[in-house]
């Protein structure tokens, strides 16, 4: 009987200790969109990006072009420039892979630009969400833009313009 009143007890303050924690939830995309540095560093990223593609086409347009004329004129070279043709292009499309990797692979040029533009203001945000948590007693804040799925949330526990203000930022969104 002492152990079933000594696990209601613990059962009892668990329960009451959980429902007593207070939640809040932001929405971090929301909030970015709302800093202008944020929006400029996306801009940077993406003509980066674009400049890039640009530069790949091309030579994608190129490798084409050297093959199509390989194709035609294959029929009348001899043995040993067909190989070095083919060794060209080959050369070519090795080329051209590095680069992509180079640009935008895992630890490519686009990536490392945007950890340089965008962390510092991931962490500017996290920053200010963690000190109104503590400020205002939250265990715990959720990311509506992130991966958990929230189904509902009451917007009376939506702090991302507190957060936006607290970084001396207002919202421009509806």
């Amino acid at each position: 009987m002492k152990k079933l009143v000594l696990l209601g007890v613990i059962l009892f303050s668990f329960f009451a200790n959980v429902s007593a924690q207070k939640y809040a939830f932001v929405d971090t995309q929301y909030i970015l969109n709302n800093i202008p540095e944020y929006k400029m560093a996306q801009t940077q990223l993406d003509d980066l990006s674009k400049k890039w593609q640009t530069e790949i086409e091309a030579k994608v347009e190129e490798i084409d072009r050297m093959y199509k004329s390989f194709q035609t004129d294959a029929v009348l070279l001899p043995e040993d420039i067909k190989k070095q043709r083919q060794e060209e292009i080959l050369q070519k499309e090795k080329a051209l892979n590095t680069l992509k990797k180079q640009r935008f692979g895992k630890d490519g040029e686009l990536f490392k630009k945007r950890e340089e533009f965008i962390k510092p203001l991931q962490e500017k945000v996290y920053n200010a969400i963690k000190t109104l948590a503590d400020q205002r007693g939250y265990a715990i804040v959720f990311d509506r833009a992130g991966t958990t799925n929230i189904l509902y949330a009451n917007a009376k526990y939506d702090m991302s313009d507190e957060v936006l203000e607290s970084m001396g930022y207002s919202s421009t969104e509806e």
